[in-house]
């Protein structure tokens, strides 16, 4: 008992935390920006997986490793525009929508990498990005190894976090993406264009999402496998849920998950094979289920999410 607790006090685990919250803090962002606008984008398991495709096979044939997150970033636009176009002034079902991008966006990027990279039993590699070392606070006992020991993109990741609070909160831009998810006739009213608006919001989150994809290949790992998002797609759907649609709470609750997972891997080493490997697998996505059920009743729900809006109409 002692030894599990223990854990807890391992600077490993909370850098861990960090790493493993990443993708899922883009991911949640964009889920979350599209959300508040009054547009559910369920393509984001599809998005992330293209994302961290592209990503790498831009870094494979020679470009940069930031030039790789642009051309995620890029992708992501790219299917989010298409999913917008569909949703926004035709009107079409979200869930549907969403559902058809990520079976597209998924088989396209499987598609591609085999066109690109040929077949064999190894495969390949990028040198992906480094641990910055910032000087002092990297040298910090036990804060340095824990917070400040890690790549470019999770820093970035933290900080569009803190950016989104406060324009979602302070500033003209987000009481438009605001008003346009509560009541679009009545932001129409006050000269904002909804149509304008929700598309934007989609193309953007969409390209976070995808950003959140290529930092699975660009830095937590060094290579592309068809299935390596994992449902964290998904997971950021729920998260967003957990949020009550605040990105300050979209932060907490992608390292609230990603602390279930690192400790759920360090858990297994010390109960051995007593238990079954599934079991610790479990425990990030139930504890996930109980906090997502004891917070989404008190969410409160965008008015106008997943409310087609056409104009005249009331």
């Amino acid at each position: 008992m002692m030894e599990a607790l223990d854990v807890f006090a391992n600077a490993g685990l909370w850098a861990a935390v960090l790493r493993i919250a990443t993708p899922l803090i883009f991911g949640t962002l964009g889920e979350l920006i599209s959300e508040r606008a009054g547009v559910l984008n369920l393509g984001i398991e599809g998005v992330m997986t293209f994302g961290a495709m592209i990503g790498w096979l831009t870094v494979y044939h020679g470009g940069d490793l930031w030039l790789g997150v642009l051309a995620a970033g890029l992708s992501g636009a790219v299917f989010g525009l298409l999913h917008a176009i569909m949703t926004v002034p035709l009107g079409l079902s979200q869930h549907v929508t969403g559902l058809g991008v990520t079976l597209f966006a998924s088989s396209l990027a499987y598609f591609i990498f085999r066109l690109a990279v040929p077949v064999s039993g190894t495969p390949p590699t990028i040198l992906p990005f480094q641990v910055l070392h910032i000087p002092v606070l990297s040298d910090l006992p036990f804060l340095g190894q824990a917070v400040f020991s890690q790549t470019a993109p999770t820093y970035l990741a933290i900080a569009l976090a803190l950016v989104a609070t406060y324009v979602l909160a302070r500033t003209p831009l987000g009481l438009a993406i605001r008003i346009v998810g509560e009541n679009p006739h009545a932001a129409e009213a006050q000269g904002i264009d909804p149509i304008k608006v929700r598309i934007v919001a989609v193309v953007a989150g969409s390209a976070l999402m995808a950003i959140g994809g290529s930092f699975l290949t660009l830095s937590a790992f060094n290579s592309f496998f068809p299935t390596m998002v994992q449902g964290r797609g998904w997971i950021s759907i729920a998260l967003v849920v957990f949020s009550s649609w605040r990105p300050e709470r979209a932060l907490i609750g992608a390292l609230l998950f990603a602390l279930f997972d690192a400790y759920q891997l360090r858990l297994q080493h010390i109960v051995g094979k007593a238990v079954p490997y599934q079991v610790f697998l479990m425990i990030p996505y139930l504890m996930s289920i109980v906090a997502l059920l004891a917070m989404a009743r008190r969410a409160r729900v965008p008015q106008a999410l997943m409310q087609p809006f056409r104009r005249g109409e009331r």
